[in-house]
């Protein structure tokens, strides 16, 4: 799964990286559920815009935000089997922005954060659902889900499940309502390890209280775990 990730790039990346204006905000180090994150989908008249969502995903369907659980990430091998993914997946696709994403291994007693970036250091997106919920006053709750699929081999020896992150030619085709279900599921594979690496963090990550660079610096770890080193 994934329960935290990274956004500490500037909007000047952003627009670099996905070609669209991107809103101002501040760098975060400690993405959380509930949080409102900024995401990329399409607009009534086709164009790619930057919004805000709020991170775990509340059906259209439901009677109240707090009766929703489990939504924050989406298994890719079960999008048409679950009825809060299923419409999402194939009316309301959207990219998650960020720069890094958050798994945890047991080392010894603690449980030990590790930051995945890629190698280029370059901002990416997350495949992404969104839907919009009601309340009985007309106000419009607009929130996200993360995809996931199974783990590379550099994610693997940390946690069995990784966010799918689109390359560029996927994200086209991902946005794109015309694209067919059969090639929306052959999107939704592992990134190449290559382009992939992770270090240990502070278990200040731990705690969804702290958001500051000291949350990304690397550190060391006592011990190993199951499949040996993580980076390079």
């Amino acid at each position: 799964m994934c329960g935290r990730y990274t956004l500490a790039v500037s909007a000047e990346e952003l627009l670099a990286e996905f070609g669209i204006e991107a809103p101002q905000f501040e760098p975060r180090y400690n993405v959380a559920p509930q949080h409102d994150v900024p995401v990329i989908g399409r607009n009534a008249q086709g164009k790619a815009r930057f919004a805000l969502l709020r991170w775990g995903l509340v059906p259209g369907w439901a009677r109240s935000p707090r009766d929703v659980k489990g939504t924050i990430n989406a298994r890719a091998e079960t999008l048409l089997e679950r009825p809060s993914f299923r419409e999402p997946f194939l009316h309301r696709r959207c990219l998650v922005v960020a720069d890094g994403f958050y798994e945890w291994s047991r080392v010894g007693a603690v449980r030990q954060p590790w930051r995945f970036h890629l190698r280029s250091g370059r901002p990416f997106a997350f495949a992404g659902l969104w839907d919009s919920w009601s309340a009985e006053d007309g106000e419009k709750l607009f929130s996200c889900a993360i995809v996931t699929t199974r783990a590379n081999p550099v994610v693997a020896p940390v946690h069995d499940r990784m966010p799918v992150i689109l390359d560029r030619a996927a994200r086209d085709q991902w946005l794109d309502p015309a694209t067919e279900t059969a090639t929306l599921e052959r999107l939704l594979t592992p990134l190449d390890g290559a382009s992939l690496v992770g270090h240990a963090v502070s278990t200040l990550v731990n705690s969804v209280a702290n958001d500051s660079p000291d949350c990304i610096e690397p550190v060391p770890v006592p011990g190993t775990i199951a499949g040996g080193p993580v980076d390079d």
